[in-house]
């Protein structure tokens, strides 16, 4: 039954990250594009041991090797890579094998109807980073469980707040959460997602294990071991 699980898994986010991957190439190249046109300052910096102010990283555990993922809370393959992935990742924080380095990033602000969804998501993912970083796995899986479909219009900064306190966040996170303290510094960091190799514009998610940038469509098949843990020992 558990091989059975794991073959429909894998079938299920192959599809999803093709069908992502002509949204990304369709939709948001220009969204890209304008922004990285615009060099904007980062704006107010997430001071925090935890965040690295110049990529955007959020680490989580102390392991040597490193898995980069660079993720748009309204993007749905995101969500399915959390559950195909997301177990194993945090094992390997846990067994202190990897850090795992969270990027939050917005690239599809234009599916929410104007409200900045992504950005906004994103913001308060540091914001919990910033008060506390320990708290940012059960935010991001809290953040999943309750993900908006695309063209609709998010979550309210309210329920974003909610989410946080819930997640372990202190009180103080909702002021972060509605005053937008880093939308400057998610829409600066986002500019620094890296290219899929063979891409032409960033797509979400986006993996990196050991600082090499996987491609979605020929390296993640929805099995962790291989696609995962076995170039980290590779």
């Amino acid at each position: 039954m558990m091989m059975a699980a794991a073959r429909k898994t894998t079938n299920w986010f192959a599809i999803g990250v093709t069908a992502a991957a002509l949204v990304v190439v369709l939709i948001v190249g220009g969204v890209v594009w304008f922004a990285n046109s615009q060099a904007t300052s980062p704006g107010t910096l997430p001071q925090a041991s935890a965040i690295d102010t110049e990529t955007g990283a959020i680490s989580v555990g102390t392991g040597e090797k490193t898995v980069d993922t660079y993720i748009d809370f309204m993007c749905p393959v995101c969500n399915s890579f959390e559950q195909a992935y997301g177990p194993t990742l945090q094992q390997l924080v846990d067994d202190s094998t990897i850090t795992l380095k969270i990027h939050p990033i917005a690239i599809l602000d234009r599916l929410s109807q104007g409200t900045q969804y992504s950005t906004r998501a994103a913001n308060a993912a540091y914001c919990v980073a910033v008060d506390n970083a320990a708290n940012i796995p059960a935010f991001v899986k809290a953040l999943y469980a309750q993900q908006p479909k695309e063209n609709t219009a998010g979550l309210d900064d309210a329920t974003l707040a909610s989410i946080a306190t819930s997640a372990g966040a202190s009180d103080a996170v909702s002021s972060c959460i509605t005053s937008g303290t880093y939308t400057k510094f998610v829409t600066a960091m986002t500019q620094k997602t890296p290219l899929q190799p063979n891409a032409t514009s960033v797509a979400t998610p986006t993996i990196a294990v050991n600082g090499t940038v996987l491609q979605n469509q020929t390296d993640l098949s929805g099995d962790p071991q291989k696609d995962i843990v076995a170039r980290l020992n590779g």
